[in-house]
């Protein structure tokens, strides 16, 4: 069953969207430069389980553990912060051409006015 598009475009808020677009894009940015500057040293987190081995191999071994788990993450959320920087930037790019449209629609509907006056008064004549 096909998705009425018309009845979804007019369900977007799109003045909300566009007053937002710029708050978005700017949150990303700074999300981006945040995540870009965290440094990659891991902290070192250590449990309190008791082991029957060598105490001290087991921590490392946990410390190393915990250190590419660590690492996992903030590539992850480094990606994360990438994917939304675009997202936004994309965001961004959609509601200039949104007002541009806008903006042309406005221009086509004074002319069709200005035609409709002039068909009008030809008519009459």
């Amino acid at each position: 069953m096909a998705i009425p598009w018309l009845t979804v475009l007019q369900a977007v808020p799109w003045s909300d969207v566009i007053r937002n677009a710029p708050k978005v894009a700017d949150g990303a940015k700074k999300l981006w430069q945040n995540v870009g500057r965290t440094p990659g040293a891991a902290t070192e987190a250590v449990s309190t389980a008791p082991g029957r081995e060598d105490p001290l191999a087991a921590l490392q071994a946990q410390a190393a553990a915990q250190q590419t788990a660590l690492a996992e993450l903030q590539q992850q959320m480094q990606s994360a912060s990438e994917l939304i920087k675009t997202l936004a930037e994309q965001n961004t790019g959609l509601i200039r051409r949104v007002e541009a449209l806008q903006l042309r629609l406005r221009w086509l509907a004074a002319v069709l006015v200005v035609l409709a006056a002039l068909a009008t008064w030809l008519l009459a004549r």
